[in-house]
């Protein structure tokens, strides 16, 4: 992922103001480490901090079309950029870089092109035939993108708030999805898929329409000129894509430029379950493994450099950052600049340990969507930032636009758990992959239970988190914590350290309005709260809080109604020992 900021419409033109936009936008380099550039248009300027991953020579930004008189800046990738080359085969191009489309796009459709693009996509787009611009933001927010306003009527754009947050009387986050146009002077909403409205779907489930509409969101995530691999912790979305992706590798450019073989990275404390899981999965895909250890320490030192680049004090986001940060920096070193994951097929599938109290499928599906609306400010955002932190891109074959619509047409009665139907959390995934002939997983990986990944890399990560801001908060801070935070004021110690240390870098109140906020429960939203009444006693957004649930249901019934081939391996088991052992004051919800 790239880095983009531009300044539209200022007051000033002058050669301070260029500087100055340069300036700011050295802020982003860690975003774009390869090349930067800025294109600047009367009192508009639009810049750029570059990661090549497609066309790596030649591919430079901004880009423009043929007479330069529309000029682009885009973070992004846009996989079906060949295809969209064929159709405007009366239009020159100069670079092989999959952005260039949209330049000339524009100039063909005007700004009703959004939808044709199959990627993930923050662009500004300047018109210099009248000034116009146009901004817009992917379907789901995988880019990160922030819009802000100037005393003096400009309109600032920012691929972080970092960007624009000292010079902007005023900044939000751009909504996904969304066009900014100027002619018009606000948003419109340029994606609007049936899902959208919430309605409660209907289509039959067809596991081989699920698996084949998942490989080809995996296939067209191979798109690349750079080493690459997937990020594997062991659970099922991110073994799922590592098992694809090594099934499809092979024929990739890729694959003849930097070997034939796979790699995968995991990250966790010592002896943590995805460790022993990530490896036995590794294994059985004959991937290069690579496994990184932290220990508390490590990330507790990392805490205050993750909050100031994921730019949240979200406890859950800061908990699952710092071991995806800490991660990114090993890969990078190895000279990968792109690596694959499994972000998205929790929202989608209701994945999260607390769907097991949906009470039914409306509620079940109403949730799915509320998940997927809100991806952006919380895994979106993890996974880009913290892997944008050291010039590294992270691709989501779950949140491909073709795969969503799919998925989320599926009756939702096919994915509430069931755990005397065998139907554990996330099952119409698991069984579209349940090969008996060709597997793709071993059966208990396939079937391993959902661990949150800030509680996978080592469940002492959470407990030496909460220990550590206890040192640093006191009660009597707790006390009056209403009136020192009166917007989203934190609740316990931890999340009040994580607010000081967000507040010292970003202290404007548009900062802190970006954050989202309110009760939740196992990553819940604050609705779901209401499924069960002993939830709103243990607030805690770990997926621990809610294993009760889970791991009452699977002890009793599911597991033990499983045939044998579906039974956890001893690893599993154990795993579930553990955490029965480290949470013992979370609830049993029955």
């Amino acid at each position: 992922m790239c880095g983009i900021l531009a300044v539209l419409g200022c007051s000033d033109d002058s050669q301070v103001k260029r500087v100055r936009v340069l300036e700011l936008s050295r802020r982003l380099k860690h975003r774009g480490p390869d090349w930067g550039g800025l294109h600047q248009f009367g009192d508009c300027f639009l810049s750029h901090q570059r990661l090549a991953i497609i066309d790596p020579a030649f591919g430079d930004q901004p880009l423009f079309n043929e007479d330069k008189t529309i000029v682009v800046t885009v973070n992004g990738e846009i996989y079906n950029h060949e295809e969209l080359r064929n159709k405007l085969s009366n239009h020159k191009f100069r670079t092989g870089s999959d952005c260039e489309v949209i330049a000339h796009l524009y100039e063909e459709y005007g700004d009703e092109f959004v939808d044709m693009l199959d990627g993930v996509f923050s662009f500004v787009l300047l018109d210099m035939r009248d000034n116009s611009f146009i901004v817009a933001r992917d379907a789901i927010g995988i880019t990160p993108l922030y819009i802000g306003w100037g005393l003096d009527g400009s309109v600032w754009i920012s691929s972080e708030m970092k960007g624009l947050n000292d010079d902007c009387e005023h900044f939000e986050v751009f909504p996904p999805g969304h066009i900014y146009s100027s002619k018009e002077g606000g948003y419109k909403r340029w994606y609007s898929p049936p899902w959208y409205a919430e309605a409660v779907p209907s289509v039959p489930y067809d596991p081989l329409v699920l698996r084949k509409a998942f490989e080809s969101a995996v296939i067209k995530r191979l798109l690349t000129d750079v080493p690459f691999g997937v990020l594997l912790s062991g659970g099922l979305d991110s073994s799922l894509v590592a098992a694809v992706t090594a099934r499809h590798f092979a024929g990739t450019k890729a694959a003849e430029h930097w070997g034939g073989q796979l790699r995968s990275f995991c990250v966790g404390l010592e002896g943590s379950p995805d460790l022993k899981a990530a490896k036995e999965v590794a294994d059985y895909l004959g991937t290069v493994h690579h496994e990184f250890h932290f220990s508390v320490q490590d990330g507790i030192d990392a805490i205050e450099d993750v909050i100031y680049r994921i730019e949240t004090y979200d406890v859950t986001t800061i908990r699952a950052s710092t071991p995806m940060f800490l991660m990114a920096r090993k890969i990078k070193s190895l000279g990968v600049k792109m690596v694959i994951s499994g972000e998205g097929s929790d929202e989608i599938f209701g994945g999260y340990l607390y769907f097991h109290k949906a009470p039914d499928k409306k509620e079940f599906h109403e949730e799915t969507c509320r998940k997927i609306k809100a991806l952006h400010q919380y895994d979106c955002l993890r996974a880009n930032k913290a892997t944008s932190a050291w010039g590294l891109e992270a691709r989501v074959p779950f949140l491909d636009k073709e795969f969503i619509d799919v998925a989320m047409s599926i009756d939702p009665e096919c994915n509430m758990i069931k755990p005397d139907l065998q139907h554990i959390e996330k099952w119409v995934l698991r069984k579209a992959f349940d090969d008996e002939e060709n597997p793709y997983l071993p059966k208990h990986i396939l079937y391993r239970q959902k661990e949150q990944f800030s509680d996978g890399v080592g469940y002492s990560w959470i407990d030496g988190l909460k220990t550590h801001a206890a040192e640093h908060v006191t009660d009597k801070m707790m006390q009056n914590a209403e009136h020192i935070y009166p917007h989203n004021t934190p609740t316990t110690k931890e999340a009040y350290y994580y607010r000081m240390i967000f507040e010292r870098f970003f202290p404007q109140n548009s900062a802190r309005l970006t954050v989202p906020g309110g009760p939740s429960v196992a990553c819940s939203t604050a609705k779901a709260i209401e499924w069960d009444s002993q939830w709103s006693n243990n607030l805690d957004p770990s997926g621990r809080a809610a294993l009760g649930v889970h791991l009452s249901a699977y002890n009793h019934s599911a597991i033990a109604s499983l045939p044998n081939s579906n039974k956890p391996s001893k690893m599993m088991n154990d795993t579930l020992r553990l955490v029965e052992v480290t949470a013992p004051n979370f609830a049993v919800a029955t």
